[in-house]
């Protein structure tokens, strides 16, 4: 019995001194590689629902517990934004000014394990507008990483559309989701 004792706590030391009990899930660093993303603007007005999106292909990485300055940025095209309708894209890309600012950029940095998803900083520059989220949460699938933004857009300055002498009112509360794809 005084033998098998002494052989576990040799074993135990010999782990601790080599490093080999550390987990090493808590310390490296991991990478997700995003190959598409896709981000849908979705709101209600006094006529019904709209959705307007925009999908496109990237070669990027999302790093996972990197204690280096590493950060996922990306252009988003404003004018390639599809509502399913000539008239609303149109509205749309008034709304946002697309002329004067044809890209938003979206900065995902200091990415956490948080249960199966990840807790992250998240910038959002629309128009001439950065809007700053400290504890982002992601959600994590198979196939994507998903957020949600939940805004107004009296939060970027910019006004809902009016149509026909007010009798079409987009209302000033959007929804934002975006779907990073995973390879």
């Amino acid at each position: 019995m005084k033998t098998r004792f002494q052989i576990v706590i040799t074993g135990l030391a010999a782990f601790f001194f080599l490093g080999s009990a550390k987990p090493t899930f808590l310390t490296e660093d991991a990478a997700v590689v995003i190959h598409k993303i896709r981000i849908e603007i979705t709101g209600a007005s006094t006529v019904g629902k709209y959705n307007c999106s925009n999908t496109f292909s990237i070669k990027d990485t999302v790093h996972i517990n990197s204690d280096k300055k590493n950060a996922f940025n990306t252009e988003i095209k404003m004018s390639n934004f599809d509502c399913g309708n000539k008239i609303m894209t149109k509205d749309l890309q008034g709304t946002v000014k697309v002329k004067q600012f044809p890209n938003s950029k979206v900065c995902i940095t200091d990415v956490k394990p948080n249960g199966k998803n990840y807790k992250c900083r998240l910038n959002f520059y629309i128009t001439d507008k950065t809007l700053k989220y400290k504890d982002f949460i992601l959600y994590n699938s198979d196939d994507k990483i998903n957020g949600t933004l939940n805004l107004k857009f009296s939060d970027i300055d910019l006004e809902p559309p009016v149509k026909m002498a007010g009798l079409i009112k987009v209302k000033d509360d959007i929804v934002i989701n975006f779907s990073l794809y995973k390879n």
